[in-house]
């Protein structure tokens, strides 16, 4: 597992957002951007962690950042989460891992004693020219803004 590091470039990618919309990255040329990676949609930690950043969004956008959520769930699954919590962000059904493996977040996991291939929770912040400033590995999901905003 590749995981992109500070100073890479994002490798441009196209995937469909919750409504079936094409979301690319070059969308966000000229933008800061998060990009949070999370396990599974409607879980209890995923839900924390979006919630969070939700709730913290204006003094996110205050500070320039647009937001992506990514996980591997489908569009069905990503509109039930979006909807229900009402996120003011996209969530991207990356399905076919295209995000997931351009970012490097796919690989083995532990959890309970078993191990597992799954994506790890993490949050990329890029710069308006496509390069990764900062990588959060240990993501406090009920704290997570905080941790963005502090950089």
């Amino acid at each position: 597992m590749n995981t992109l590091k500070v100073g890479d470039k994002v490798p441009d990618f196209t995937v469909q957002d919750q409504d079936g919309n094409e979301v690319s990255l070059a969308d966000y040329k000229g933008k800061k951007l998060i990009v949070f990676f999370y396990p599974k949609a409607s879980t209890p930690g995923c839900t924390a962690e979006a919630c969070n950043l939700r709730d913290n969004y204006k003094e996110l956008q205050a500070e320039g950042y647009s937001l992506l959520g990514v996980s591997a769930d489908s569009q069905k699954r990503q509109t039930n989460f979006k909807n229900k919590y009402e996120f003011p962000f996209p969530l991207l059904a990356d399905e076919e891992k295209v995000v997931i493996n351009a970012f490097g977040v796919w690989g083995l996991k532990k959890f309970m004693g078993k191990e597992y291939d799954g994506i790890h929770r993490k949050t990329f912040i890029i710069d308006e020219n496509g390069i990764v400033t900062r990588v959060i590995d240990k993501v406090k999901t009920k704290d997570h803004a905080s941790q963005v905003l502090d950089s």
